[in-house]
């Protein structure tokens, strides 16, 4: 799709629709990225330049997991205990057919043994073992158990975390080639915002979501709402980025020339979807620049939204929304269908009040309003926005046009993400913010 059927909503994909082209996207582009090493230390939020199968078994021998004695589960008793004790850092005995041996946990089982009998179940008289009959592969961490040799364990272009270092470390692993981090380039767009007589309040926000997503940022200034302007700077900027980021300009207004100037410049891969707010958002390849351009709309709160659902997977690869439950505190009705609405909400645990602008009864009337009373503890999210929470912007049904505008509402803890309105009372599923800025 490479611009609007008009004013209409036809040409609108889902959210979730983007955000996967956007991921798709990714995945054809990352390749083409340069590399460097780093080490184990450095990994958390890198792409993977390649994937890594295991160069060994984990764990290389198999252990025992408890003290007791070692031997083939599948001999009879009594077995011939040998005059041997085997402790981790001792090389284990050989084992003829009959015959057990004292083991200490963490031990290396002896080749010919598959079990262990654990210490407070065997009776030792005369040399010889007795106890419960076992099965295979009792009280043993078998060799490969963990990681066999060959196995492939992370992909290429996956993003590596904090946690990833155990593994890799485990494997003998002490560094690995990464995608070099985006270079992106942001411009804000607005005769307005050029003439300084509005703030720029997109970019320092776009900016420390990049950066949080592990890459490198730099603000490149404003631009006026003339064509040739727009089209040269964007231009320059994918020349000197892989990523440009515009702000403003997305609509359908006759100053909007964004999206003009990225259909110029290379092939828009969509133009706006069905999420308010953060409608206008458009995803460009320049191929003569190599580079990508996200054109941003211009309401701060919209513009947060539709970044961390829809553009996110660019720079991190992933577009699942982790959520937590929480119960409603007012009916919030929408005016029209069709339409994915992040609705903002503060939560407040347990269905007490506090200071997050819920209302002195929030608590009560969520835990209350299924008539049982019962006080189930789930938290409860207020909407951030309607009259009876600390910005009242609507009254029963949302207003997305309006709160993507207010900055107070990024004082709310997460959003609630429906394709319909919600009652008061119902148990609703709240996207933390921390989860899509990261």
């Amino acid at each position: 799709m490479t611009g609007d059927a008009g004013h209409g909503h036809d040409d609108l994909i889902a959210w979730d629709e983007g955000a996967e082209r956007v991921r798709s996207l990714r995945e054809r582009w990352l390749p083409t990225l340069g590399t460097e090493t780093v080490a184990l230390d450095r990994i958390a939020g890198r792409a993977l330049a390649e994937p890594i199968d295991s160069p060994v078994d984990v764990p290389a021998r198999s252990h025992a997991t408890m003290d007791g004695f070692a031997f083939d589960a599948t001999a009879a008793y009594p077995l011939d205990v040998v005059d041997a004790d085997v402790f981790p850092e001792d090389e284990p005995p050989e084992l003829e057919g009959g015959q057990a041996v004292r083991i200490a946990t963490g031990a290396p089982v002896p080749p010919a043994a598959n079990a262990v009998l654990k210490r407070e179940e065997a009776t030792v008289e005369d040399g010889q073992l007795t106890g419960p009959d076992l099965e295979p592969g009792t009280y043993v961490y078998e060799r490969g158990s963990n990681v066999a040799e060959g196995e492939r364990l992370f992909a290429a272009g996956e993003r590596l975390s904090p946690k990833d270092a155990i593994l890799l470390g485990d494997l003998g692993i002490e560094s690995v080639q990464v995608r070099t981090r985006l270079s992106v380039g942001l411009l804000a767009t607005g005769t307005e915002i050029h003439e300084g007589r509005h703030t720029d309040l997109d970019s320092p926000m776009l900016a420390g979501l990049v950066r949080s997503w592990g890459h490198e940022v730099a603000y490149e200034g404003t631009v006026p709402d003339d064509y040739d302007r727009v089209e040269s700077r964007i231009a320059d900027l994918a020349d000197d980025h892989d990523v440009v980021v515009t702000t403003g300009g997305t609509s359908v207004g006759d100053k909007d020339y964004v999206v003009r100037a990225l259909q110029s410049l290379g092939e828009v891969l969509f133009h706006r979807v069905r999420l308010r707010p953060g409608k206008p958002i458009a995803v460009a390849e320049l191929p003569d620049h190599d580079a990508v351009a996200l054109a941003i709309p211009g309401k701060p709160v919209g513009a947060h939204a539709v970044t961390t659902l829809v553009a996110r997977p660019l720079f991190t690869g992933e577009a699942s929304l982790p959520t937590v439950p929480a119960r409603m505190a007012r009916d919030v009705g929408i005016a029209t269908p069709g339409f994915a609405y992040a609705i903002p909400v503060t939560l407040e645990a347990g269905g007490e009040t506090g200071s997050g602008g819920a209302g002195d009864d929030a608590g009560d009337d969520a835990r209350d309003s299924d008539g049982t009373g019962d006080g189930d503890g789930a938290d409860v999210a207020m909407p951030l926005g309607h009259a009876d929470s600390a910005l009242s912007v609507y009254e029963d049904s949302f207003d997305p046009s309006v709160l993507s505008s207010s900055t107070r509402a990024t004082r709310a803890d997460g959003f609630v993400l429906t394709g319909e309105g919600v009652e008061r009372g119902q148990m609703v599923d709240v996207v933390p913010y921390p989860a899509v800025e990261k």
